[in-house]
C-alpha cells in the first residue's frame, strides 16, 4: 500500500505523534490517509488529542504533501519499512507503539520479518566480566547453530559479544541501533558493522545521518524486544538499558531468561533482581535452554487457512462471523485477522472483544488470538 506507506511518513513528521497515537488514529479511522484528511472535530474524538496536539495538526499538516514526502525522503532512506507493509516485522507490528517507520541496511530475510524464523534477543552491561563474556559466546553459538537469529543492540560488552559469535557460528544476526543505519557507533565497532551487513541487518527507527543521542538507546529498547520471541539478559547492573529491555519484554508478553551470578557481583545485580520476578534460569545446560525456546508457537503464515468446521459455533451477526472464519486451527496474530477479513483494525478490535465476551475465542500474550473448543 504505497499510499498509506505516505501517510505514516507523514505523520512522523509532525510533532507530538509518536507511535502510539498513530495506532489510535489508524483504529479509530481504518486508514492512516483518512486520518489525515479528518477534519478538527473527528480529530479530537480520537484519545490523546488535546487543544495543542490539534493546534499542531492543523498548522503542521497543511505544510506537508505525503506523496512528495515520500519521494524525497527516499532518495535519502531508500531502505524502511512502515507498518502499512507487508515486510515489517510481525511481532513487532503488535506491540503498542511500533515504530511509524522502521531503516534497515543489510540483507533481508523474509522468514524472520514474518515470525517464521524465531528471533531471540541477548542484552546485557558495557562492562562484561569473563564470566558473561564467556556465556554470551556459548549461548549465542548454540543460538545460530540451532536456527535462530540472535538479535541485539550493538553496544559494547554483552551486545557485541553476541553479535560477533553468532556470526562466527554461521548465524544471521539483527543489530538495533539508536543511530541512523549509516552511523556506526561505538567507532570501535566498524568491523562488526561491516560483518553485520553481510549475515543480518541493523535496523532503526531514525533516519540516515542521526547522530547518537542518549534518548534515542532507551527507546531502541523497546524494538529489540518487539522483534524477539524472547529475551535473554547475561550481566546487568541494577540500573541498566538490559532492564529497559526486559520490562518491555514483559509488558509484549515475550518470555524473559537470565544468567544467575554470584549475589555480591555488581553485574549480575540486575539479573538476581529479574530472577526474583519470576525471569527463567539460563542453566549450565544450554540443551533445556534450547528446548524451552523451541517450544514457543510459531507465528501462523499469512496465507488463509481453513476455520475450525468441527466446532459447534452457534449463529452470528456477519462481521463476527467474518472474524471467526479467519481463524486457524492454531492460534493467529491480530495484523493476520485485520489481514485475512480485509475489516479495518477498529472493526475487528471490537469483534475480538464481543467473541472474548461470548467465549469464543480467548487472547494470548503477544497480541495473539485462538478459539475456545465448545
Amino acid at each position: 500500500m504505497s499510499e498509506e506507506r505516505a501517510y505514516w511518513l507523514a505523520w512522523a513528521q509532525i510533532s507530538g505523534i509518536g507511535p502510539v497515537l498513530m495506532q489510535r488514529l489508524q483504529q479509530h479511522f481504518g486508514t492512516l490517509a483518512t486520518a489525515w484528511h479528518a477534519t478538527k472535530a473527528q480529530l479530537a474524538e480520537v484519545e490523546g488529542f488535546g487543544i495543542q496536539t490539534l493546534t499542531k495538526v492543523v498548522e503542521q499538516r497543511s505544510r506537508l504533501h505525503p506523496q512528495q514526502l515520500l519521494i524525497q525522503h527516499q532518495q535519502d532512506n531508500p531502505h524502511f519499512w512502515t507498518p502499512s507493509d507487508a515486510e515489517y516485522p510481525q511481532l513487532l507490528r503488535e506491540t503498542p507503539s511500533p515504530p511509524a517507520i522502521l531503516y534497515y541496511r543489510g540483507e533481508v530475510e523474509l522468514s524472520e520479518n514474518l515470525g517464521q524464523t524465531p528471533l531471540v534477543g541477548i542484552v546485557g552491561t558495557r562492562k562484561p566480566s569473563d564470566y558473561g563474556i564467556r556465556w554470551t559466546r556459548q549461548i549465542s553459538t548454540a543460538l545460530a547453530k540451532n536456527g535462530f537469529t540472535v538479535v541485539s543492540g550493538m553496544a559494547e560488552g554483552i551486545d557485541t559479544e553476541s553479535h560477533s559469535a553468532a556470526i562466527k557460528a554461521g548465524g544471521r544476526t539483527i543489530a538495533v541501533v539508536g543511530t541512523g543505519v549509516d552511523v556506526v557507533y561505538p567507532h570501535t565497532n566498524r568491523d562488526l558493522y561491516k560483518q553485520i551487513l553481510t549475515a543480518g541487518l541493523v535496523v532503526s527507527e531514525y533516519p540516515a545521518k542521526t547522530p547518537p543521542d542518549r534518548t534515542h538507546f532507551p527507546r531502541r529498547n523497546r524494538i529489540i524486544a518487539g522483534l524477539s520471541r524472547a529475551i535473554l539478559v547475561i550481566e546487568a547492573p541494577l540500573k541498566s538499558g538490559a532492564l529497559i529491555t526486559a520490562t518491555y519484554a514483559n509488558d509484549f508478553g515475550r518470555d524473559v531468561y537470565a544468567l544467575p551470578g554470584r549475589v555480591d557481583d555488581y553485574p549480575s545485580q540486575g539479573c538476581l533482581k529479574l530472577i526474583s520476578q519470576g525471569a527463567s534460569l539460563i542453566l549450565k545446560e544450554l540443551d533445556e535452554l534450547l528446548k524451552m525456546l523451541g517450544a514457543i508457537p510459531k507465528i501462523d503464515p499469512l496465507e488463509t487457512s481453513p476455520a475450525p468446521a468441527q466446532l459447534n459455533l452457534p449463529i452470528l451477526p456477519p462481521e463476527l462471523q467474518t472474524v471467526m472464519n479467519a481463524f486457524a486451527l492454531d492460534t493467529i496474530s491480530f495484523d493476520s485477522l485485520v489481514q485475512k477479513t480485509g475489516m479495518n483494525t477498529g472493526a475487528v478490535s471490537s469483534a475480538l472483544l464481543q467473541l472474548e465476551l461470548m467465549g469464543l475465542i480467548s487472547q494470548l500474550p503477544g497480541m495473539r488470538y485462538q478459539v475456545i473448543s465448545q
